[in-house]
């Protein structure tokens, strides 16, 4: 039987090798990790708000065409019944479309919000990481300059 090699300390000595600094890419990953749960809590709450507004306007079609269903002394009145749910359904649709637009829409303003917000956030870490380089770089020049 053939028996796996185990890399772990291969990796661990290697990564040795090649020291570096981890807390920028901790940082990314809580930053990233931050952003996450802020647009899932995005996420949710328009799939909450879009959820009950279905329910309720399934209740609303349900309750206009059980009018509409019960029976009825003349044809007539089926007529009547049927053109009363169709005019009140096309109402209720537009009500209910423009709330899912407006769902939709602060769903958008949610995520350009955040967006913009993550985009100063990287900004500000990429130049903090570029001032730290620079002066990293530039004790590093003094250094050698004062060597020689």
């Amino acid at each position: 039987m053939a028996t796996t090699t185990d890399f772990t300390k291969v990796m661990t000595d290697m990564m040795a090798k090649f020291p570096m600094d981890t807390t920028a890419m901790q940082t990314a990953f809580k930053t990233q990790a931050a952003f996450g749960e802020k647009m899932a809590k995005v996420a949710l709450e328009a799939a909450e708000k879009s959820t009950e507004l279905s329910a309720k306007w399934t209740k609303e079609t349900l309750a206009k065409i059980s009018t509409a269903a019960t029976a009825k002394a003349d044809v007539a009145d089926y007529t009547k019944a049927a053109t009363d749910f169709a005019s009140a359904s096309a109402e209720t649709a537009a009500e209910n479309l423009a709330a899912f637009a407006e769902i939709a829409k602060k769903v958008q303003l949610d995520t350009v919000e955040l967006l913009m917000a993550a985009g100063k956030d990287v900004a500000a870490e990429a130049s903090a990481a570029v001032q730290k380089a620079t002066t990293e770089a530039t004790a590093t020049v003094k250094k050698a300059a004062a060597a020689k």
